[in-house]
């Protein structure tokens, strides 16, 4: 013990706390001789930097603990609170069944009920359903209505759902790798940032709310300008083809 506290540059007094506080785990015994090795030294630093950081007593204890728990970075870190709150804003909306019904006259049929709940669109909540978003159940109803079929939108809608989740992979890259990079290094080594980091992050993700759902509508903006004149050309080249056809067809032939 003498000796681990040396290495530690603290005193043998202060070692005996921190054991009887159950911030280091106990030494291995070969009889009345205790054994420490350099994970006890690496804990004991680690705690010397800690406190060195602001933290307590208390909180090193709960973040040691969490992280021999298994507990996650982001929990330990404080963060799960700000990186758990939900990024869309949807409403779900309870529906019985002739209610769906009316929705989408005549498309209610047993494949594509199916389909809705395999994407999670869909959800039995006893005699009703739940539709997951509001704006979904509506953008869905007025394709059906312009005459989309049903079940279109909803394939429509599972090759979507693989899209978006590519743009939102994008998206969470950034954040872990220029945002979080620095916290979760450190809270690797055993050091994890302090109150005005944590205050840092969380500022940072808050703004890349509204900021990613304005690129991504910028985006796709730009894209649907793109489609719609490549279609429109490719419709008027058409019509330009086939009005040659015809006057071609009703040419009288050579002049006698």
């Amino acid at each position: 013990m003498a000796e681990l506290a040396k290495e530690a540059g603290i005193t043998v007094r202060t070692l005996r706390f921190y054991r009887e506080r159950k911030l280091i785990p106990p030494p291995r015994r070969e009889g009345r001789i205790a054994w420490y090795n350099d994970h006890h030294l690496a804990r004991l630093r680690t705690i010397a930097g800690l406190l060195e950081r602001g933290h307590t007593l208390g909180g090193i204890a709960d973040l040691l603990t969490a992280f021999e728990s298994g507990r996650g970075v982001g929990e330990v870190l404080g963060l799960e609170n700000t990186l758990a709150v939900p990024w869309s804003e949807e409403t779900p909306v309870r529906l019985a069944p002739e209610e769906l019904a009316d929705y989408f006259a005549g498309e209610v049929t047993p494949e594509n009920l199916t389909a809705s709940l395999d994407l999670g669109y869909l959800a039995v909540d006893g005699d009703d359903f739940v539709h997951v978003s509001r704006r979904l159940l509506d953008a869905s109803s007025t394709l059906v209505d312009k005459g989309v079929p049903l079940a279109a939108v909803l394939a429509a809608g599972r090759e979507l759902r693989a899209h978006v989740d590519a743009i939102a992979g994008s998206f969470t890259e950034l954040i872990r790798t220029h945002v979080l990079a620095d916290a979760l290094r450190r809270a690797a080594d055993g050091n994890p940032p302090d109150a005005s980091e944590v205050a840092r992050v969380t500022d940072t993700v808050e703004r890349l709310r509204p900021l990613t759902k304005s690129v991504v509508d910028a985006e796709l903006s730009m894209a649907m300008d793109r489609r719609i004149r490549a279609e429109l050309r490719a419709w008027l080249s058409d019509e330009a083809a086939e009005g040659e056809q015809r006057e071609q067809g009703g040419s009288s032939g050579p002049a006698d």
